[in-house]
C-alpha cells in the first residue's frame, strides 16, 4: 500500500485523499488515543489503559486508511481519544464523556461540568462532524471500528468481523453480511458484538438522516494489530464492500 500523509489536519480531524473519486467516505470515529495539550495531555489514567480499547479503537485507523487507499476513496479520522469526548454519540447522550469504562475510572472526567463539555464539543467534536458533513456529499458511508476480544468479566467474543446497522436502513449492511458470510473462515456478527444504532451517532447524523447508503464494520482488534494485518484485511474486504454496494445500487 502506498503510504500517504494527511492532506488536512485540524486538532480534531485528519483527512486523507479528499480528491479520490471512489464512491465511499471511509470514517474512523475512534482513530486515536490522543489527549490535547489543553487538557493536560492525559486524563489521569495509566498508560496501559490509554493503550486499551477504552481510549480508542485499536487498529481501526490503519484499517480505515488502507481501505481508503484500496477503494480509492477519501478517509476522515478523528484525532482525539473517545475518552475526551465520544464523536460517535449524540450531543445529549449521557455517555458522551465517560467517567467509568470497562472497569477504569477516568479521573479527568469525574467532575466535568457543562462548560467543560461544551469546550470539548466546540474544539473537537463539532469540527470533526463538520468535516464529515462536508466530505459525505454524494458518497456511501463506511464507518470503520474495532472491538476488543473480551470485556472484563464477560465471555470471549467469537466474531472476526461484525456489521452494525440501524433498522431504519439495513440495505447495504444486509448485502454486506451475506457476502461476508460466504467467506467460510470468518465468524461474522450480525449487529454483533453490540447493536449498531444510537440516535445522534455518526451514522445517524451523516447517513440515516440525509438518506445515504451506509454500513459500519467492526473488526476484532487482535486481528488488525499491525500495518501488515490492516492492509491484508483491507485487500480482502474491499472487493466484498464493492460488490455489496453494487448489490444495492443496481
Amino acid at each position: 500500500m502506498t503510504k500517504v500523509r494527511p492532506e488536512s489536519r485540524h486538532e480534531a480531524v485528519e483527512i486523507v485523499g479528499s480528491a479520490r473519486p471512489g464512491p465511499w467516505l471511509v470514517t474512523c470515529d475512534h482513530a486515536t488515543n490522543r489527549v490535547p495539550d489543553w487538557l493536560g495531555g492525559d486524563l489521569g489514567i495509566a498508560p496501559e489503559d490509554m493503550a486499551r480499547h477504552i481510549a480508542y479503537d485499536v487498529g481501526a485507523r490503519g484499517l480505515a486508511l488502507a481501505l481508503g487507499d484500496v477503494l480509492d476513496s477519501p478517509v476522515v479520522c478523528s484525532d482525539f481519544s473517545r475518552l475526551v469526548i465520544d464523536p460517535n454519540r449524540g450531543e445529549d447522550d449521557p455517555t458522551l464523556v465517560m467517567k467509568l469504562y470497562d472497569g477504569t475510572i477516568i479521573p479527568a472526567n469525574r467532575h466535568v461540568d457543562a462548560v467543560e463539555v461544551n469546550r470539548r464539543l466546540d474544539r473537537l467534536y463539532r469540527p470533526y462532524h463538520a468535516a464529515l458533513a462536508e466530505m459525505a456529499e454524494g458518497r456511501a458511508i463506511l464507518a470503520v471500528h474495532s472491538f476488543t476480544p473480551c470485556l472484563r468479566g464477560r465471555a470471549p467474543r467469537p466474531w472476526h468481523v461484525g456489521v452494525l446497522y440501524s433498522h431504519l436502513d439495513e440495505r447495504l449492511s444486509r448485502a454486506l453480511i451475506a457476502r461476508l458470510q460466504a467467506v467460510q473462515e470468518w465468524c461474522v456478527g450480525d449487529n454483533e458484538p453490540y447493536a449498531g444504532h444510537l440516535p445522534g451517532d455518526a451514522i445517524d447524523r451523516h447517513a440515516l438522516q440525509p438518506g445515504r447508503h451506509n454500513t459500519l464494520i467492526e473488526v476484532r482488534n487482535d486481528l488488525i494489530g499491525d500495518a501488515a494485518a490492516q492492509e491484508d484485511w483491507a485487500r480482502r474486504l474491499a472487493p466484498i464492500l464493492t460488490a455489496a454496494l453494487q448489490d444495492v445500487c443496481d
